[in-house]
């Protein structure tokens, strides 16, 4: 399929709209109403994608080192209630980061998309390298806004260290994909990452800690608190004071199994 003729016939600033059209009808990370963070922004492509998904009630925040022109009544198929601000900066700075985090608020992001890719060297080890900086600093700013249960799309170069980025999202996320859309070129090295279900606990598969029972769950399990995090842990009871190691994380809750 020409994706660069269908974006012309179809209002979208560049073919990479499919990419994204493609990943959500997949797995479903923009939804009705949601705040989304759309890192390397430019031109815009992906925010139209976002805004047609999220609709009224939802928000777009983009952020691209290149300025992103806002979007005219032709070029968005969604709401034009939808709210959309682009930022210009560098993602790999903190003071941009801080910028986004500002710009999301309180309430947070739902999900958060990059498609940004460095400067293209022609030489493969580099090249990947540089996409693997940039997607750790995406992962950083999606650590930092998207609420429990949140949704992270970023693209990666293939490379020897993409199972390492990879690992570091599952740490993040309930579980974690990658996928290649069929509008990606087929000469081009690109796969996304997708995480999937933010899990924000103050602890990581594998702790091994002391810990009060403080309650039992409706399945007879004792209950420790963490920060506020619950944790189910089988066979212990209210009172008890336990070790534990945690076995399983998940947005807002997670499972642990005593320390013999």
């Amino acid at each position: 399929m020409d994706y660069k003729r269908r974006a012309s016939e179809e209002g979208y600033r560049a073919r990479s709209a499919y990419k994204l059209k493609q990943i959500d009808d997949e797995f479903g990370v923009l939804l009705r109403g949601d705040t989304v963070v759309d890192i390397g922004a430019s031109p815009g492509s992906w925010s139209q994608v976002a805004v047609e998904r999220v609709g009224a009630g939802g928000r777009v925040v983009g952020v691209d080192l290149a300025p992103v022109e806002k979007f005219g009544d032709d070029e968005v198929g969604g709401d034009a209630e939808t709210e959309v601000e682009f930022l210009q900066g560098d993602i790999t700075e903190d003071e941009t980061k801080e910028r986004v985090e500002t710009a999301v608020g309180e309430r947070g992001a739902n999900t958060v998309v990059c498609d940004a890719s460095p400067n293209i060297s022609g030489e493969w080890t580099l090249d990947h390298a540089r996409s693997v900086h940039i997607a750790r600093n995406a992962l950083d700013v999606a650590r930092r806004v998207l609420v429990p249960g949140g949704y992270f799309v970023v693209k990666v170069f293939q490379g020897d260290t993409i199972d390492e980025f990879r690992d570091e999202v599952g740490d993040a996320f309930e579980s974690v994909a990658t996928y290649t859309p069929d509008a990606s070129r087929d000469e081009s090295s690109e796969v996304y990452v997708i995480g999937l279900g933010r899990v924000d606990a103050p602890v990581k598969e594998g702790d091994v800690f002391e810990a009060e029972v403080v309650g039992e769950g409706e399945e007879g399990d004792g209950i420790v608190r963490v920060d506020g995090y619950v944790l189910f842990v089988e066979d212990a009871s209210e009172g008890e004071t336990v070790e534990v190691r945690v076995t399983e994380l998940k947005p807002k809750f997670g499972f642990a199994e005593r320390v013999s």
